[in-house]
Formats: structure tokens, C-alpha cells, sequence
């Protein structure tokens, strides 16, 4: 993960480097996904939550097109 100030710094940093613009997102979002992401975890019964949940997560949090589509196990 990169940290950029804005879009336009991150075209820039791939044009020079010839690399193709990924996902991006503003800091809180990253926060607010690691928040989310990581809740419960440390209790001693935390199971992952379903595939389904997890979609509607980053669905909410404005993460869609094929970067964010989790794969099916």
C-alpha cells in the first residue's frame, strides 16, 4: 500500500514508473475498513464472517469493481 496526497500525485507516480492506475481510497475509507475488518477478531470465538457480509462491507464503504470482488472459495 501507497500513500499519496492526491489522484493527481498518483498518476503521476504511475506515469513515471509506467504503471497502471489500481484501486484507490481516501485514508478515513482505509481506516474505516481496517476498523470493520478487523472487529472481534481478537475474541476467543471470532469465526471469519460469510463472503456475503464481507461483500456488503466493502459495498458500503464505496469499494465495488473488479480491484474489490472477492473471490468465492
Amino acid at each position: 500500500m501507497l500513500l499519496f496526497r492526491s489522484e493527481q500525485e498518483v498518476e503521476r507516480w504511475c506515469r513515471q514508473r509506467g504503471q497502471t492506475h489500481g484501486a484507490s481510497f481516501p485514508l478515513t475509507v482505509g481506516w474505516q475498513l481496517a476498523e470493520a475488518w478487523a472487529d472481534g477478531r481478537l475474541h476467543p470465538n471470532w469465526q471469519q464472517r460469510p463472503r456475503s457480509e464481507m461483500r456488503a462491507l466493502l459495498n458500503g464503504l464505496g469499494l465495488t469493481g473488479e480491484f474489490w470482488a472477492l473471490p468465492d472459495p
